[in-house]
């Protein structure tokens, strides 16, 4: 309560707007995402020929991230690029809802691809640049709440457009969406985003590009800590970004007239956890720290793994869905809290969000296409269980390996061209 007083009056607006730009950016997202491959399975696609095209799409996303959150850093105008990547997340729905061909399908899967990359770390640096470092982690959870709020109400409105006119129409509700997002991301005013709190740096290191340039490589991989935990962000998403398209695909086959309601009810109860769970989790982070939540997290996958092999009805398969919300939820709040950790004052938040953003990217483009390949030669659950194994490994190493980050840093010496995390590996 104490640190919402802090907020001054006048960014309030701007923090009402970014609340309603986190809501409608997932409306929009929602539907360009889980369903596609449940689209994509009902138009006659094999399941490993969809997991080519995920991966696809995965590894464009993946080329793009890290560089997408160096430019984050340097463009003042937050605002354009959230603007002009809701533009290209419509272009790419609306070629989905015209054909399934493959030659629509992959050009949207270029547009879409090529937006993502860049929205969730420009909404991470506005939010820094909204209310600060102190404020971050309280914040960041309310987004993630207001978030899956947006991914809820788009679940249930997807599932009562496509019973009534189908799923291409689901594409078409996605690419309306936008209109919202745009208009909201316009009420966020440019005045009140600090473009230095936004990129987590000062004016010194803004002003010397020789340095900075410099510091890119040492802030990335000078960091024992971040590597350490980029690798297991990868295999989280290497073990978790298959399990929801292949649980669609599994039921599409058998009834595919119930397959983008039950999609729809699976997100909605992953969600509503999010929804309801994410601005504790930002608070607990803060207090008491950040491995203890990442903990739990890592360790309900392997857990909803092994319970989609052992439950066969469709009300089981969505209260699994309860630790989907859970995993994620603290998940998406957590790590880029500690991203903002281990880069206070580098200058580096975005790029180093980039970074992890190329590792969960890197993670979910090899599931979808590893999964894909498992079922086509094996099974749906020997699929569910491989990657139930492989979350284990990404509990395992984060159990071993990353230590708490919550910490008080000291700021960067100025006329430095090290990081702070480079300073401390090199220590």
């Amino acid at each position: 309560m104490n640190a919402a007083l802090q907020i001054p009056l006048e960014k309030k607006q701007s923090l009402h707007a970014l609340a309603a730009t986190n809501f409608f950016l997932a409306d929009v997202q929602t539907g360009l995402g889980p369903f596609l491959a449940a689209y994509l399975a009902g138009a006659g696609w094999a399941p490993g020929r969809v997991g080519v095209l995920l991966t696809a799409g995965g590894i464009l996303a993946l080329s793009l991230q890290t560089p997408a959150g160096a430019i984050v850093d340097r463009v003042r105008s937050k605002r354009s690029i959230l603007v002009g990547g809701s533009v290209l997340l419509a272009l790419g729905a609306l070629l989905l809802s015209l054909t399934a061909q493959p030659w629509a399908v992959y050009t949207s899967q270029l547009l879409i691809g090529g937006a993502g990359a860049f929205l969730g770390p420009t909404l991470a640096a506005v939010t820094m640049g909204l209310v600060g470092v102190k404020l971050f982690d309280l914040q960041f959870g309310k987004n993630q709440s207001f978030n899956s709020a947006g991914n809820v109400v788009c679940a249930l409105l997807i599932a009562g457009v496509s019973e009534l006119f189908g799923n291409r129409a689901i594409f078409i509700t996605a690419a309306v969406l936008t209109v919202p997002t745009i208009l909201s991301v316009l009420s966020i005013r440019r005045k009140d985003i600090d473009s230095q709190l936004a990129r987590g740096g000062s004016k010194p290191w803004e002003q010397n590009r020789e340095i900075e340039a410099a510091s890119i490589t040492r802030t990335l991989l000078g960091d024992r800590v971040l590597l350490i935990f980029f690798v297991c962000a990868f295999f989280f998403h290497l073990a978790n970004a298959a399990m929801l398209p292949q649980l669609g695909e599994m039921l599409t086959h058998g009834a595919r007239e119930t397959a983008a309601p039950f999609m729809s009810a699976c997100i909605v109860v992953t969600q509503i956890v999010i929804m309801c769970s994410a601005p504790a989790i930002g608070r607990y982070a803060s207090a008491h720290g950040r491995k203890p939540l990442l903990l739990v997290g890592f360790s309900v996958l392997p857990i909803r793994a092994v319970l989609y092999t052992l439950i066969h009805n469709p009300t089981g398969l969505i209260a699994v869905q309860v630790l989907d919300g859970v995993a994620n939820a603290i998940f998406g709040v957590v790590a880029i809290l500690v991203v903002a950790d281990r880069t206070r004052g580098t200058g580096r938040f975005n790029l180093v969000g980039g970074g992890l953003a190329t590792a969960v990217s890197l993670g979910a483009a090899f599931s979808t296409f590893f999964g894909g390949k498992l079922i086509e030669h094996y099974s749906f659950r020997v699929s569910f269980l491989t990657l139930g194994g492989v979350a284990a490994i990404a509990l395992a190493l984060l159990w071993f390996c990353v230590p708490e980050t919550l910490r008080d840093f000291t700021p960067p010496d100025v006329d430095s061209p090290i990081s702070p995390c480079a300073q401390e590996a090199a220590a």
